[in-house]
């Protein structure tokens, strides 16, 4: 798929999904997605957990507390810690957020379907998904995607604002 399609075709998915595995070599070329993601100052603040164990994935799903993440196979889980205000400021958020995306781009150019999932991890669930997954004191789980095959043949698309009341050339008018 062509990268400005994948970008274009991309959604968030929050249904069911179907029992199919997601083999070890997709969820690799779906971490280097996200290995692969630009870094502020080439620090590389976040690490990932690819899990391919569909019992470990529903795990994370219950941790979440939604039914629909509970039938996912899969997830990819973002590591971070807050790290010193430095004069540029940190990197750790932007590092993580350029990394999910990534990740949903090459999920989507797979074939499949997944959500990125940040503030209402916040606190217990991101708890429960570090010790599920083993995840040392030092570093939180700052994203979590789970996805999948889709079972809905159709996944919703949201209407987008029209680009011009979004984008300018120029200046704003």
């Amino acid at each position: 798929m062509e990268t400005r399609k994948a970008i274009q075709s991309r959604r968030s998915y929050r249904g069911n999904f179907t029992a199919a595995a997601v083999p070890r070599e997709d969820m690799r070329e779906i971490l280097k997605a996200g290995v692969s993601a630009p870094s502020g100052c080439n620090l590389q603040t976040t690490e990932f957990i690819g899990v391919d164990d569909p019992e470990l994935a529903h795990a994370l799903g219950r941790a979440y507390g939604r039914a629909w993440a509970e039938t996912a196979p899969a997830a990819v889980v973002l590591l971070t810690k807050e790290y010193p205000q430095t004069p540029g400021g940190t990197r750790h958020v932007e590092d993580f957020s350029a990394a999910a995306q990534n990740i949903l781009l090459a999920l989507t150019d797979m074939g499949y379907a997944g959500v990125w999932i940040e503030g209402q991890i916040a606190g217990e669930p991101a708890a429960a998904m570090a010790e599920l997954l083993h995840v040392p004191p030092e570093l939180t789980v700052a994203v979590y995607i789970p996805f999948g095959v889709p079972a809905d043949t159709e996944v919703k698309e949201v209407k987008k604002k029209a680009f011009e009341e979004r984008a300018w050339f120029n200046r704003h008018p």
